[in-house]
């Protein structure tokens, strides 16, 4: 078997690991709901479990690595998981070194956007650009840019918290407490918010048809503009102008070869992609209107192909920083260095 890495996506409801070659094929993969609201200790006793799931199902499979992705704040420099406001109880967790003691092996950590970016550039949408945004428009909004051939970390490894830039002085508050967060105003959260204020229970809209007379959610706005339903075209007419707004605001930012846009609220990016185009012909200065915005590609494996390529193509464009556990995590809890089988149990 190939040479791979195990990688690890890590989010507020669901956790997925991976065997990833360095092709970027996912070879095997297993998930679990994650228990957020346990604290990081049962947390990491999730990832342990399926790693090591993954490792006796694949006994013969030569893993030199482990790369992992997760919510920010993140270092991925440090190692640490900051305080994501999605995992209860995690403050400050040094997540590489947990997992570069338990399994010997070196281990990498990225912010899952970055993480995403770094699998559409190198396997997915991005293949070839020198540079890109990426953004994930779902229950939140993330991103991360790949700025030649490199993630663009900033100070600590914060840098492109796109979610909240400000982008107007009105709309609900933010759950970082501004308001006008782009976030706040273009997430699928967002979208399934005002659809839900612009209907009631038993009205007997489309939209809430589709709902079961519950809470709108942006999946039923893109069903139902499909449909035809003139409330739900109207909705994505508006969240696609507050698209194209975030993004205008990117181009000018980061000047990349092209946005990619990936989460939930992709698969209606077809009915997106005029009006965020629209607006960017309208608020853009001219040398940035000709930029390309496409859908992401590698849907949910984007994270974790990105993930493992951090082991699997380190030193090579597109890779993070050595981490300051290099020389331990190389000598590994065996002693032993250079490619060699998991140890694991």
């Amino acid at each position: 078997m190939s040479t791979l890495a195990l990688a690890f996506d890590l989010g507020g409801t669901e956790l997925r690991g991976a065997l990833v070659e360095r092709s970027g094929d996912v070879v095997a993969r297993v998930s679990a709901p994650t228990m957020a609201g346990a604290g990081a200790e049962a947390v990491i006793g999730q990832i342990i479990a399926l790693a090591d799931r993954l490792l006796n199902e694949h006994p013969q499979a030569r893993v030199i690595g482990i790369g992992a992705c997760a919510p920010g704040p993140l270092d991925p420099k440090a190692g640490i998981v900051i305080g994501p406001p999605t995992l209860a109880g995690w403050h400050n967790v040094p997540l590489i070194d947990i997992l570069s003691r338990q399994f010997g092996l070196p281990v990498r950590l990225e912010n899952d956007a970055n993480a995403a970016a770094l699998g559409e550039w190198r396997f997915g949408a991005g293949r070839g650009a020198g540079s890109l945004v990426f953004v994930t428009v779902s229950t939140g909004i993330g991103g991360g840019v790949v700025a030649d051939g490199h993630i663009y970390h900033g100070r600590r490894g914060l840098a492109a918290e796109i979610g909240h830039m400000t982008i107007t002085g009105e709309g609900d508050r933010c759950f970082c407490g501004n308001v006008g967060c782009f976030e706040a105003v273009a997430s699928g959260t967002a979208l399934g918010r005002r659809a839900t204020r612009l209907t009631a229970p038993g009205d007997g809209s489309l939209l809430r048809r589709l709902s079961g007379d519950g809470d709108v959610s942006a999946r039923h706005v893109v069903e139902a503009a499909r449909a035809g339903d003139a409330a739900a075209r109207e909705l994505i007419e508006a969240e696609a102008r507050w698209l194209g707004i975030g993004f205008t605001n990117l181009l000018h930012l980061y000047s990349p070869d092209l946005i990619v846009m990936g989460g939930g609220l992709s698969n209606g990016f077809d009915l997106l992609a005029p009006g965020i185009r629209a607006t960017v012909e309208q608020r853009a200065m001219q040398a940035y209107r000709d930029v390309p915005i496409v859908p992401a590609e590698l849907g949910d494996r984007a994270g974790l192909v990105g993930a493992a390529s951090l082991i699997l193509w380190e030193g090579e464009p597109g890779t993070a920083l050595a981490m300051g556990q290099d020389e331990e995590t190389k000598n590994g809890a065996g002693g032993q260095s250079g490619v060699r089988e998991a140890s694991h149990g």
